[in-house]
């Protein structure tokens, strides 16, 4: 029998969509319900509070919750040191600290229909992560605040949205903390309203065995420069840490990578060139010297 792309029989996959379906479907009636009810904020929301507020966000996609229910990620292996973090994290009760999950609690419509599925799938596999480890005496905000364009169905709303993601850095020192090909803001006007970026390179996968290097890094940095992470799961404890000790910070994920296939009006996922420079020379020939000279460390 033939089988899908990732190598999942075509009838057990149709068969898991039913499943997935008919379980939220019976979420979203009232026939199961969640213990407790988890309370996430629109992505318009999470936004405004990062633009009106000096609060720290720290982001939840489905990588760190696989994590949790004990699955390794193509860029970050699996440990128990790490999973404790992510767990303590996403029950985090300081208010100035937004923890951001991916909005699905009331409803899936915003998204485009096979990511649709793709939450509906999550949400059949990893609610009792999400009853026992969210905290019911916090709103969380909106892990989308970071992907939200390619799987958005009404994409008029993007444009506002970027502009408003813009004003967050407006007129502040940023520390850019990313993998080497990450090139965060480079080739385009993401961090343009900054008054100035510096760069963190770190390892491109499995940055939390170089987790203590990472830290002692972005603590030679005083308090007053505000850190944009992107360094996968390992970014969710560096945030954690660096808020306790007076920094605010956000952790970006995927902004970028959005912000890119936004302005070449993707409707599709598709390679970012960026992405594949790694050397100084490539940066050069691409014409990234800017960038070279925002590098103020190299954790290797």
């Amino acid at each position: 029998m033939s089988s899908t792309r990732n190598g999942e029989n075509p009838v057990k996959r149709v068969i898991k969509d039913i499943i997935a379906y008919l379980n939220y479907e019976a979420y979203q009636t009232g026939l199961l319900k969640m213990h407790p009810h988890i309370s996430v904020m629109s992505v318009q929301e999470t936004i405004n509070e990062l633009v009106n507020t000096n609060k720290s966000l720290v982001r939840f996609g489905d990588g760190e919750i696989g994590l949790i229910r004990g699955i390794n990620l193509n860029l970050q292996n699996r440990s128990d040191e790490l999973v404790d973090r992510l767990k303590d994290i996403l029950k985090y009760s300081d208010e100035n600290m937004i923890v951001a999950i991916q909005d699905i609690f009331d409803g899936v419509d915003m998204y485009i229909p096979r990511t649709q599925r793709f939450w509906r799938d999550h949400f059949l596999f990893c609610r009792k992560i999400y009853e026992k480890y969210c905290n019911p005496n916090r709103v969380y905000g909106s892990t989308s605040f970071s992907r939200c364009y390619i799987t958005i169905e009404d994409k008029s709303k993007c444009k506002k949205w970027f502009e408003d993601i813009k004003k967050i850095w407006n007129d502040k020192d940023v520390v850019v903390v990313e993998g080497v090909s990450g090139h965060n803001g480079v080739g385009n006007d993401l961090l343009d309203t900054s008054r100035s970026v510096e760069r963190i390179i770190c390892p491109p996968s499995n940055a939390f065995a170089s987790y203590d290097k990472i830290l002692e890094a972005c603590l030679e940095y005083g308090v007053d420069r505000l850190f944009l992470l992107a360094i996968g799961a390992a970014a969710k404890p560096l945030a954690q840490d660096l808020f306790r000790k007076g920094y605010r910070v956000i952790d970006i994920g995927n902004l970028d990578t959005e912000y890119e296939l936004y302005l070449r009006g993707a409707m599709e996922k598709m390679p970012i060139e960026k992405r594949s420079i790694i050397t100084e020379e490539e940066n050069i020939c691409a014409g990234y010297s800017k960038y070279l000279g925002e590098i103020t460390k190299r954790i290797v």
